[in-house]
């Protein structure tokens, strides 16, 4: 039953590999094949390229002053972060709050082996991220330092060592996220927020890691020493991996104790978490006056309820609600500096400035797309707005609203912010607001309309029309040729006539694809959209 149920969870976490949810049906078997070898490309070729390069920058110089040590240490802590980050969502979803917990718990299997199954799911995922670190940084070291025995025993211990840390740390973070997921009314935000902190803390690290590995190899014997001072026990956790027979011993036996306490407090909680429904707030009744919505404010609202109700939609399709605002800030911050370089190295070309800005506004509103999926986010319920006493371009219309309303608004702010610090004549800076506000309008009339020529309805997972579709995929990279074009055409032979002759050019022509593209939409896109 054990084999059966780890055969379960593997084949639910590679499910996408197998199954194809844009065509609701499984792969043929080389599709299957190719993913695989894509996976293990990313997996080994590249990650575990990365950590090779690291560990080849570290090892000889922390060896050579006698800190081999120090080196495991740093690997092992990096290969503790990736697998117990890559893993703990894995453990919040496929241990204390999988769908299928009910479905097993009413069957005649021990609630101990549906534990055990889902923690050596677990494992295996959190030492798949580990051993990409540290398999790399125990090769690097074995061959350039040394290779004995009692080296590569110690070494086979440490990564099992780490692999249980990470396993007891998945165990404890997951049990957090799940505590606090029951607690929450609308998890998406939280999601977001979390992807967003994470993203920001990678690339904080990611360009700070050079000076970083300079500093500690200028300074490798002072923090050492503070180390050995302060915190003797990640020293002896390092001394594994140069052989030390006595830190093995003593790192194995607490984290056997640390596990076995995880697993007493897991098997206790496991049926209180697993079966609970989560938070419900009393609610008493009031009477109260409802105002009645207008038709076009009641598809509206659900629009917008459909978007804030998946964290999938807003990281995918909204990132720009975010990013543009930042941009105005950060022009407000660094724009000057940034436009007196820029007018320097394009000199010959009058006002480039103010047009390379307008484009990359361009650039950041198509990352905001929410409309390309809309229509096939319905899915198999399409039929519901179609049923609906509503005319079809009533419908659509709601949802180019809700790009146009969360792209405008923040893209009113980063113009004007960039109309403040442009050195520029004061019609140029009404086009640097004209331009971009204009091209969020024909974006969100391109989107609804490529939304409902390459419809995607037969899905399984949303997934698939948020990030799979066609209509995505050319809003996508056709909005970047449309802000590609908007700077280039300036630079080639826009320049001639001026800046601001060339940007009400560009005004009139979105103006005139943006009514045509509604003026379809209200059309032959509405009779198509009541078909499909």
């Amino acid at each position: 039953m054990l084999k059966i149920l780890v055969k379960k969870q593997l084949a639910e976490v590679f499910k996408s590999y197998f199954y194809d949810a844009k065509k609701n049906r499984m792969r043929p078997r080389w599709a299957i094949a190719l993913w695989f070898i894509f996976f293990v490309l990313i997996m080994v070729g590249l990650l575990g390229g990365i950590f090779t390069g690291l560990s080849l920058s570290l090892c000889s110089g922390l060896s050579q002053v006698g800190m081999g040590w120090l080196y495991f240490l740093l690997m092992g802590g990096i290969a503790i972060l990736l697998g117990a980050f890559g893993s703990v969502f894995n453990t919040y979803a496929g241990l204390y709050l999988a769908k299928d917990n009910d479905l097993l718990l009413s069957m005649p299997i021990p609630v101990r082996t549906i534990i055990t199954a889902r923690l050596v799911n677990v494992w295996l995922m959190g030492a798949m991220y580990s051993a990409v670190v540290l398999l790399p940084a125990l090769i690097v070291y074995w061959i350039q330092v040394s290779v004995g025995a009692a080296e590569v025993i110690c070494g086979i211990i440490l990564l099992v060592i780490v692999t249980v840390i990470v396993l007891l740390l998945s165990c404890l973070l997951g049990w957090v996220v799940a505590r606090i997921s029951l607690k929450l009314k609308n998890r998406s935000f939280v999601t977001v927020l979390a992807s967003l902190v994470f993203i920001g803390a990678y690339y904080f690290f990611y360009f700070k890691a050079n000076g970083f590995i300079r500093n500690l190899l200028m300074n490798a014997e002072t923090y050492g020493k503070r180390i050995k001072g302060a915190a003797y026990g990640l020293y002896l956790f390092g001394r594994i991996g140069e052989g030390s027979w006595a830190a093995a011993a003593v790192f194995s036996a607490v984290t056997a104790i640390l596990f076995v306490m995880v697993w007493t407090v897991l098997t206790r909680s496991f049926l209180s978490i697993a079966t609970s429904s989560g938070s419900s707030a009393k609610v008493r009744y009031r009477e109260k006056a409802v105002r009645e919505k207008t038709i076009f404010g009641a598809l509206l609202a659900k629009e917008f309820g459909r978007f804030t109700s998946s964290a999938n939609y807003m990281l995918n399709c909204g990132l720009g609600i975010l990013l543009i605002p930042a941009c105005g800030v950060l022009l407000l911050i660094k724009g000057r500096e940034a436009c007196e370089l820029l007018g320097t190295v394009l000199a010959g070309r009058p006002d480039s400035t103010a047009v390379i800005i307008c484009a990359s506004l361009c650039l950041l509103s198509s990352m905001n797309d929410m409309t390309a999926p809309s229509v096939s986010l319905e899915g198999k319920s399409i039929w519901i707005p179609q049923s609906l006493p509503v005319e079809p371009k009533t419908v659509l219309r709601a949802k180019a609203a809700v790009q146009l309303i969360l792209t405008g608004i923040p893209m009113l702010f980063a113009a004007v912010c960039a109309a403040i610090v442009i050195p520029s004549s004061a019609a140029i800076k009404v086009m640097i607001c004209v331009i971009p506000l204009m091209y969020t309008v024909f974006s969100a009339a391109a989107c609804i309309a490529v939304g409902i020529r390459m419809p995607l309805l037969s899905w399984t997972n949303e997934i698939a029309p948020i990030k799979q579709s066609g209509a995505v995929t050319i809003a996508l990279f056709g909005s970047w040729g449309v802000s590609a074009a908007l700077a280039g055409l300036y630079l080639l032979i826009g320049y001639r006539i001026g800046a601001v002759p060339y940007l009400v050019c560009w005004t009139i022509v979105l103006a005139i694809f943006s009514l045509l593209l509604f003026r379809w939409t209200d059309t032959k896109g509405a009779e198509t959209f009541a078909q499909l």
